[in-house]
């Protein structure tokens, strides 16, 4: 067993049970055994009691044929359908929940939901069935209530609501059991989990023979008055992940002329810095409301340049009609990174319909606007205008800070300016800052007071590790 990088939605996976003969009874089996075998381990020592929750259905079904091999090696075992079924006088050593699996689509209640709240009282592991009870398969919600395992052992692939908005909280440590199946040939996935190995042909280290024009020119612009922090740090992040030259073109009357945080930076006026041979643009850091931000990414949009819209841009986008239009028609690559709220005002709901369906919304953001779309959040769907999609797992609650949203437009503009394409630099920028704010918080700096600047370093070693490992050799320490 072991994490998958393929994600399926339920009418998806649905089509590959069909292809391999059906839920039962072959596949019912093997799911049985295989959640046998991990709860076995999870349980310890033989004898320890394991109380296993069935539900009416196929997820039922797994579990009572878990429950079965189980009882085989000599644990006790107590399969329950309703809380009158579940013995007091036992001590468990293993909770199993078999109550419903990706085909729950109405909120728990009742019996079931007191069974979801039995489990959640227990001190002992609670192993989950394909998805914790409770959770929407394809949108991560919780329908009512929701197990809060401690592992989930998920059949045949990954699904979206294990990755995405509330799923990640409630499915512990995450494993795949493929039942056997070889899934891609099955049905070939349009979804992956966002990760450097998905990408192991499209990362490019440096020759020795190399200089600084062919690692390319960004601008930045933004940096409206008391906003010019979030165009620098734009431009700090862009610096250390790899762009040649990095421009910053200031909007504010009293912006400095030089960042003492990085000498490097070329500071400018922003007609000036888009008036320079570029490689790749990023519009948006600080950038502010009015008349003068339209007019700066009216110019960015009817560029052939490709183009980060980050913050301010997508607020302006969303309300100006002739700027979506000039998104949509864009030959370059354009990459859009709303949060939530900015998200529901480009497309023209409210945030609360953006979160239901998170994987549905990214995918209709990169269709009307034709750019590659990144919609942050707990596990941040980067959806492609090919209709490939990625669900991106690293990060962690210290990143739901200022200016976090600036530092991931920097690396995503310095990713364009070097020349990986817009889908690449979508999920590999994605992926990378929140493995940034992962290794951070391992290291004690984090979650709580982590700040978006100190990402910058960490994503630089992380970056230089992933083209090291493609080169078959660590980056060279001698002098």
């Amino acid at each position: 067993m072991s994490i998958n990088r393929p994600i399926y939605t339920t009418d998806e996976i649905r089509r590959i049970e069909t292809a391999a003969g059906g839920p039962v009874p072959g596949l019912m089996e093997r799911a049985g055994r295989a959640a046998a075998e991990l709860a076995a381990r999870l349980a310890g020592e033989r004898g320890k009691d394991v109380l296993v929750l069935a539900g009416p259905g196929n997820n039922g079904g797994d579990a009572r044929i878990a429950a079965g091999h189980l009882k085989e090696m000599f644990f006790r075992v107590a399969v329950a359908t309703t809380p009158a079924e579940v013995p007091t006088d036992r001590r468990w050593g293993l909770v199993i929940d078999g109550l419903f699996g990706i085909g729950l689509a109405r909120p728990l209640e009742g019996d079931y939901a007191k069974l979801v709240e039995l489990a959640n009282s227990q001190r002992c592991p609670v192993l989950a069935l394909d998805i914790p009870s409770g959770i929407e398969s394809d949108t991560g919600r919780v329908l009512g209530k929701a197990v809060r395992a401690t592992h989930t052992l998920t059949f045949i692939a990954l699904k979206p609501g294990l990755l995405t908005l509330d799923g990640p909280d409630h499915c512990g440590e995450l494993s795949v059991a493929d039942l056997g199946l070889e899934v891609a040939k099955l049905a070939p996935p349009n979804g992956w989990r966002a990760d450097p190995a998905s990408f192991a042909g499209v990362l490019r280290p440096r020759p020795r023979n190399f200089h600084k024009g062919m690692a390319g020119s960004l601008a930045i612009i933004g940096g409206a008055a008391g906003m010019t922090g979030a165009a620098l740090l734009a431009g700090r992040a862009a610096l250390r992940l790899g762009a040649g030259r990095v421009y910053v073109g200031l909007l504010a009357a009293d912006a400095p002329s030089l960042d003492p945080g990085a000498l490097e930076l070329m500071l400018r006026h922003p007609d000036d810095a888009l008036g320079l041979e570029l490689d790749a643009l990023v519009v948006g850091p600080g950038l502010g409301p009015g008349e003068r931000g339209e007019t700066l990414l009216g110019a960015a949009l009817a560029s052939d340049i490709p183009c980060v819209l980050d913050a301010d841009a997508l607020n302006l986008l969303s309300t100006n009609d002739d700027l979506k239009r000039a998104c949509a028609r864009r030959r370059a690559d354009t990459l859009l990174t709303p949060h939530p709220a900015e998200a529901a005002r480009l497309l023209g709901c409210h945030t609360a319909d953006v979160q239901r369906d998170r994987l549905a919304a990214a995918r209709r953001l990169a269709a009307e606007y034709v750019a590659h779309t990144v919609l942050k959040g707990n596990g941040s769907i980067v959806a492609a205008t090919d209709g490939h999609w990625f669900i991106n797992t690293s990060g962690n609650p210290g990143m739901a800070s200022a200016g976090m949203g600036d530092v991931l437009a920097g690396i995503l503009g310095a990713l364009l300016a070097q020349g990986y394409s817009g889908e690449s630099a979508a999920a590999l920028g994605t992926h990378l800052h929140g493995c940034a704010a992962d290794e951070l918080a391992a290291h004690g700096t984090g979650p709580v007071g982590l700040t978006a600047g100190e990402l910058v370093d960490p994503a630089r070693r992380i970056w230089n590790s992933w083209l090291a490992s493609q080169s078959g050799r660590m980056p060279s320490t001698s002098a």
